[in-house]
């Protein structure tokens, strides 16, 4: 099969080449893969950030979310059949190998792909939705009427972050650019904040739950906007530290995240995704062949949406 594999921790290091097909373990299925999600995890790993530490041996393949179709069950495996189309966010932070012709995944790491939602689509689902739905649900225990501030809120996870949230009876406020408001709006947005212009003292106490996936010194200034006992859940694991340093002492609760693999979750979101009930924005298709474009687009802050590799 053809795969893209990095060599070193280096600059242009994405590599398309031919590996040797493996065969599915005990509880693992084979999966003829469709499309493959970029996210900046991906290209910071690959530089030696991100998950390096979890990178055992060279080459390894990049890539932790995927859409594709069955081709082969390993031993025990009777809750799939070869040919249903599935999706999944798989073995993170460990090396998962998405960015393949194909994938072997646990089976309790993915979930069916429902009628109604297309592969491209759902290879961009797994990180950034699960993202969302356990900084708000499981870290953030938010609860209805609560008021939700989400930093950033025009990125991958912030845009499913203002919608699930939403969704679930909160009075959700974002920040972003000023070219995103009418977008964010859309989602449902009840108040939208100009990041280049906002003052967070004009905020002070106002939310019950910030989702932050700014970090650094923005997130450190938005603690003034939790209200006595408030919950922030930073994204940015590089700053995370600093921000829990600046609440010492307060009322308030820092807690930072890191995605895990959940196969309900995921069937969740892609449902409702299916269903219209979420909107997951695409923001660019590539060939796999493409991965270090994908990347340097990526990294370059500059891409509204999921840049997904297609195969």
């Amino acid at each position: 099969m053809l795969a893209i594999q990095v060599h070193a921790f280096e600059p242009d290091n994405l590599r398309l080449e031919s590996v040797d097909s493996r065969s599915p373990g005990p509880g693992e299925v084979l999966i003829r893969n469709q499309a493959a999600g970029v996210n900046p995890i991906d290209w910071k790993t690959a530089m030696g950030g991100g998950a390096s530490g979890f990178i055992e041996s060279f080459p390894w393949i990049p890539g932790w979310e995927f859409s594709g179709v069955i081709e082969a069950l390993g031993e025990g495996v009777t809750q799939f059949s070869v040919g249903d189309p599935v999706l999944g966010f798989i073995r993170f932070p460990h090396p998962a190998g998405c960015y393949a012709e194909e994938v072997i995944a646990p089976v309790s790491e993915i979930t069916l792909r429902p009628e109604g939602l297309d592969a491209t689509t759902a290879a961009g689902l797994g990180l950034a939705g699960l993202t969302a739905w356990q900084a708000l649900f499981d870290k953030g225990q938010l609860q209805s009427n609560e008021k939700v501030l989400v930093l950033a809120g025009a990125g991958g996870v912030g845009h499913l972050a203002v919608q699930l949230a939403k969704t679930s009876g909160a009075r959700v406020s974002a920040t972003s650019s000023a070219k995103n408001h009418t977008y964010l709006k859309e989602l449902g947005c009840d108040l939208v904040l100009d990041y280049q212009e906002l003052d967070m003292q004009s905020l002070a106490n106002e939310f019950d739950l910030i989702i932050d996936g700014v970090g650094g010194d923005t997130a450190i200034e938005a603690l003034v906007a939790l209200k006595p006992n408030g919950r922030m859940v930073t994204l940015p694991s590089v700053t995370a530290s600093q921000v829990e340093a600046a609440a010492e002492g307060t009322d308030v609760t820092v807690l930072s995240i890191r995605a895990e693999p959940n196969a309900d979750q995921l069937a969740q979101l892609a449902s409702r995704v299916a269903e219209g009930k979420l909107n997951l924005k695409v923001a660019q298709t590539m060939p796999i062949a493409q991965a270090a474009e994908a990347h340097r687009l990526s990294a370059s802050g500059h891409v509204s949406g999921k840049i997904i590799l297609t195969l």
